[in-house]
């Protein structure tokens, strides 16, 4: 029952369908519970999902959050779905609506863009590749900006899984072929509507398998009191099955704070990820062996089929594929003019903003460093509110030097032989794409989620790169001394030695024999046994294709 409107906000007494109607509408929250499960509604809409009046003190939704799960996933869905249709399946790649506009806006405006303004792999099909497109609403209209809407992960988080079921519902009742449902690990409706239509239930995990095999066993962490952060225990975290000693510092940043959204979902993400049939990793065993034979052993079948950069160059180089969602500037004449390995590209990613200050002392560094760079500098860089450009005192000073752009394809800037260097902030996809093009040693500023555990992963683990600062706060000369050891031919010489072995690992791994390939082989193997055996389906031969999967 709803008791009042007040403006733009309404006072309920938790009833789980006025929480619905209401949050579906935006309409914030004044909770006043009475009886039965009012009480724990309110702790959901209070203190989990905070989308009540009074907040009380807890932190609220981040901006960046929201933009992270907005744009993280379109690339290796993308590749996923060209990997899978060249191994003989047929899929339904589904995206939202918004995220279509954004990719078909993003494209420069030529004959191509207009082939692809309906269907982004129409160009996929004419290669022979089996891959049907569908989008769907998320439940908002194209026109609010997602990003600055407070309550778009919590509303999408109610009402997506619905959406979902209709669509779902329509490709099986129009194609029995449909089998299976794949589904980015984060979505926790994936088990539900996958038991409901009787498909195969996979799961995709984009991120490292560390950072899956700890978000596993966040049990361990709460029992051994590392979770929640405010126990403060600053003991090394030494007991997660197939996880080298971790600092709590190294663990992904929404296991270093409280009660955040971001939390929630994860928490229910990996109680949901136990139910499914398989699990894909894109990362390679060789380099994630502990963490990978782990979870082998949880009699769950997962499979290492990374990086899912570009399963053939010919995608990639032709843009047959729109995964962008910003319009991509190009800068090879300018990477053209510079020596080989003298550059060094920089970019924090597409989504996460920075500091101002970090982001100017990062400039003046760069300038005091002397090196060629490229910098990725977006206008949302550190707000979604205000486009940022760097004050024109540091651009007169680094125009001599370096190249400032809004967005570019990193594949083509890091495959490129003037770069010698890359300043990152450590997002998975960055780390496998910088490994497969390009082989140069890593400077690493993290900004959060997975990003905080990837940087001990690069500098500790794997010993290919350097942190941009070992204390805070971030300073221009730091940042000037830490360019110049990576970038100098004498001091970077043993970095420059793992990276190459490393970069060599991820290439034998695509190879026609090498462990990434093998995986993929094993889960169609697995996967076409699986359905053959539930439903007396004859096992096809390697390039027919009858088993039909929703991405």
């Amino acid at each position: 029952m709803d008791q009042s409107d007040r403006g733009d906000r309404r006072m309920t007494n938790c009833g789980w369908n006025s929480i619905m109607k209401n949050i579906c509408l935006g309409v914030p929250l004044l909770c006043f519970p009475i009886v039965g499960d009012h009480f724990t509604n309110r702790k959901l809409v209070v203190d989990d999902w905070r989308v009540e009046l009074d907040r009380y003190d807890q932190k609220p939704l981040t901006r960046s959050e929201v933009a992270e799960k907005i744009v993280r996933h379109v690339t290796p869905s993308v590749q996923l779905a060209l990997k899978l249709a060249s191994k003989g399946f047929t899929i339904t790649f589904v995206n939202t609506q918004v995220i279509h506009h954004q990719l078909i806006k993003s494209q420069p405006h030529s004959t191509s863009a207009a082939v692809i303004e309906d269907d982004i792999f129409a160009g996929a099909r004419e290669l022979g590749l089996d891959i049907r497109y569908k989008t769907m609403t998320d439940g908002f209209p194209l026109e609010v900006n997602r990003i600055l809407n407070p309550q778009f992960v919590v509303r999408n988080f109610l009402s997506l899984p619905a959406h979902v079921d209709e669509l779902v519902g329509d490709l099986v009742e129009s194609d029995p072929s449909v089998s299976c449902l794949i589904a980015d690990t984060c979505y926790t409706w994936a088990s539900e509507i996958a038991q409901k239509y009787k498909l195969v239930n996979i799961s995709f995990w984009t991120q490292p398998a560390l950072v899956f095999n700890i978000y596993h066993h966040m049990d361990l962490i709460i029992t051994n009191g590392h979770y929640p952060p405010q126990d403060n225990r600053k003991g090394t975290i030494d007991y997660i099955p197939g996880v080298r000693a971790i600092e709590p510092k190294d663990l992904p940043s929404y296991l270093q704070e409280t009660n955040t959204v971001a939390h929630q979902f994860l928490d229910k993400a990996f109680k949901e990820v136990k139910n499914a049939d398989f699990i894909l990793c894109n990362t390679i065993e060789e380099l994630e062996s502990n963490s990978m034979s782990t979870l082998q052993e949880k009699n769950q079948p997962i499979y290492a089929i990374g990086p899912l950069i570009d399963f053939s160059n010919e995608f990639t180089k032709r843009n047959i594929v729109p995964t962008s969602m910003r319009t991509e500037l190009n800068c090879t004449q300018w990477l053209n003019t510079k020596p080989h390995g003298s550059v060094l590209y920089v970019s924090f990613g597409s989504s996460i903003p920075s500091k101002v200050s970090d982001i100017e002392e990062i400039a003046h560094g760069l300038v005091l460093s002397g090196v060629n760079f490229v910098w990725v500098l977006r206008r949302d860089a550190v707000s979604f509110e205000e486009p940022y450009v760097l004050p024109i005192e540091i651009q007169d000073e680094i125009k001599d030097k370096g190249l400032v752009l809004t967005w570019t394809n990193q594949i083509e800037v890091l495959s490129h032989p003037s770069i010698g260097g890359f300043l990152t902030h450590c997002g998975w996809n960055s780390v496998l794409e910088s490994l497969w093009c390009s082989g140069v040693p890593l400077l690493c500023f993290p900004l959060r989620g997975d990003q905080i555990t990837n940087r001990k992963i690069v500098v500790d683990d794997w010993r290919i790169g350097l942190n941009l600062c070992d204390r805070k706060p971030l300073t221009r000369s730091e940042v000037a001394e830490k360019i110049t050891r990576l970038m100098s031919e004498n001091s970077a010489d043993e970095l420059k030695k793992e990276v190459i072995k490393v970069s060599q690992m991820v290439l034998n791994a695509l190879a026609i024999d090498g462990s990434s390939e093998k995986s993929s082989s094993d889960f169609v193997v697995d996967v076409k046994a699986k359905l053959d055996g539930h439903r007396n389906l004859k096992i096809p031969q390697e390039h027919s294709k009858p088993f039909h999967i929703k991405l």
